[in-house]
């Protein structure tokens, strides 16, 4: 149906009533986008709801805590019932398993520090699940992603959520202009995750006191471990724990019970400070331990830039920005030194404990909420 331009912009940007503004809503079965589908539902949107199964059903019945697992499918459909929208199951095993799991497998075996849930957003979420809204002859997607999406001068911007204790904009930088031009995220404007579930109660949803998902939905307990010695069962090969002039110092069960900046459980004693992993080589099989100071990295290699500033990356040798390198940290003053257009060379100006490759690199502006997007840490 054509915009009608007589029509003042409704809430998700389209010049036409809500009715005849078709919107797909990615539900995990979460409180948040649980609310985001009734919410756009009581406005009048033409709303249908997806959700995503992502692995085994039967395994995924007994989890608790995760995104996408049998119970969540559940509570998905029954937000669906509750609110009157059509709702879909779609089978992503296949594609997850491909676009996701093996990767992540492969990177911690590789000695890398993996974000999974990064990969299914731009892989699975923002890539297939997208292109089926789009098949749908849906507007839009929305999700319930706290971060914000404002209109600038050269289009959709991607910017920090209001809440910045919520803030996912780490997981989701890797989000394309083209891909923003076509998402909305109706919960990033909110103070606090209370108003939330303010509104999940509000609507009489059954997930209003659901709890939050903790871990990465294919790895119970967060014990990265075990999951990997199932998919590579020759992962567990042992080896040394040696010091960076290559003294052996104990043996370990392998590499992957280990990860950058560990202290504890290194089964080393009697030395005159402590040690931590500063580097895995899952070739060799030994994980390499020295002082604290060696983890104090300035310089980070970055690849498969995602860019979303205005101006092209490399029309600017040096770009001064804030960057995040884990996402439990705050963001910290850098220079962003273009090698390629999806290449660079990050300078930290404090330096950062614990940079690991397999991490993401996420791009700020320091003198406003936008992100300009980011990029992989790699070993360089």
């Amino acid at each position: 149906m054509p915009l009608d331009r007589t029509l003042p912009l409704n809430s998700l940007g389209f010049a036409k009533a809500p009715a005849d503004t078709r919107v797909v809503v990615a539900m995990s079965g979460g409180v948040d986008s649980s609310v985001v589908a009734a919410m756009l539902a009581e406005e009048g949107y033409d709303v249908v709801g997806v959700t995503l199964q992502l692995y085994d059903h039967g395994a995924a019945l007994a989890r608790k805590g995760a995104c996408c697992a049998g119970i969540d499918i559940h509570d998905a459909r029954r937000v669906a019932e509750t609110m009157g929208f059509p709702h879909y199951v779609l089978d992503y095993e296949n594609i997850f398993k491909d676009a996701v799991i093996d990767e992540f497998a492969d990177s911690y075996l590789g000695g890398a520090t993996p974000v999974p849930c990064i990969r299914c957003n731009e892989r699975v979420k923002f890539k297939d699940l997208l292109e089926t809204a789009k098949d749908l002859e849906a507007d839009c997607m929305a999700t319930g992603h706290y971060i914000q999406r404002k209109l600038g001068p050269g289009g959709a911007e991607l910017h920090c959520a209001a809440d910045a204790n919520r803030d996912q904009s780490y997981f989701l930088f890797s989000t394309t202009a083209d891909q923003l031009d076509y998402l909305r995220f109706p919960l990033g404007h909110l103070p606090s995750k209370n108003d939330t579930r303010a509104l999940a109660a509000k609507y009489g949803l059954n997930v209003a006191d659901k709890p939050d998902s903790q871990d990465i939905c294919f790895v119970p307990n967060g014990d990265y471990a075990s999951v990997i010695r199932k998919l590579r069962p020759e992962a567990a090969q042992p080896g040394d724990i040696v010091d960076t002039q290559g003294r052996i110092l104990a043996r370990h069960d392998g590499v992957i019970n280990y990860t950058i900046g560990q202290r504890r459980g290194l089964g080393i004693g009697g030395l005159s400070e402590p040690l931590y992993v500063v580097k895995l080589d899952a070739d060799s099989a030994r994980v390499i331990v020295g002082p604290k100071s060696m983890l104090a990295t300035r310089t980070v290699p970055v690849r498969e830039i995602n860019w979303l500033g205005d101006a092209p990356l490399t029309s600017k040798s040096e770009w001064p920005i804030s960057v995040r390198v884990r996402s439990t940290r705050p963001p910290t003053d850098a220079i962003l030194r273009p090698l390629s257009d999806t290449t660079a060379t990050v300078e930290l100006l404090t330096p950062e404990e614990g940079v690991s490759p397999g991490q993401a690199c996420v791009f700020y502006d320091p003198d406003s909420s936008r992100i300009f997007g980011g990029g992989w840490i790699h070993k360089g």
